[in-house]
């Protein structure tokens, strides 16, 4: 058995325990996690915080690149998730079986997009905001939170969400940087 197969298989058993440490008790809740739009009350505080500390026309700025961020992340993960063509736990017959499946995406698993994008963009506005509020690592309970939904639901294996956060970590980083780099060229005031 190669190192891969091995990681695949203990990927596969951790998926298996931790999905089916969920109820039905709770399956609503969950359910109700994973929907983006049920996060919109997040993403007005962000963007709050964002024009407070930076004003009308750098968070604009800032917005645009958000906007960016976002749109290069989902088309990228399309993109990985094509390369590596793995099955969502719940769409293969190996392990369908074994868990509890409460959503039935048809796309492929590898990489999470759930876990990336959220990660990237906490990192991105957690570093936009750390210097001007307290507590913006509070931020990043929600791509954790979000994230762990989908193992609940059956639709991706840990090392899925794992390598997403990682990535996320990445992109969201990067972007910062040039968001950045061009608020420090750009000559507008704050207000």
């Amino acid at each position: 058995m190669s190192v891969l197969d091995k990681i695949i298989d203990l990927d596969q058993s951790l998926l298996i325990y931790l999905n089916n440490l969920g109820s039905p008790f709770w399956d609503g809740f969950w359910i109700a996690i994973t929907r983006q739009y049920h996060w919109i009350p997040l993403f007005i505080l962000m963007l709050f915080l964002i024009f407070r500390a930076y004003g009308l026309k750098k968070g604009l700025i800032i917005l645009g690149f958000a906007a960016l961020l976002v749109a290069f992340t989902d088309q990228f993960i399309n993109l990985v998730k094509h390369v590596f063509e793995r099955l969502r736990p719940n769409n293969d017959p190996s392990i369908n079986g074994l868990i509890r499946v409460l959503q039935q995406p048809h796309s492929f698993s590898f990489v999470s997009g759930h876990a990336t994008n959220s990660m990237a963009s906490s990192v991105f506005v957690y570093l936009l905001l750390k210097k001007q509020f307290n507590y913006t690592w509070l931020f990043f309970i929600w791509p954790m939170v979000f994230a762990y939904s989908r193992i609940y639901l059956g639709v991706h294996y840990p090392l899925d969400v794992l390598v997403g956060a990682f990535l996320g970590m990445g992109l969201g980083f990067g972007f910062y940087k040039v968001t950045l780099f061009v608020l420090t060229k750009i000559a507008i005031p704050k207000k």
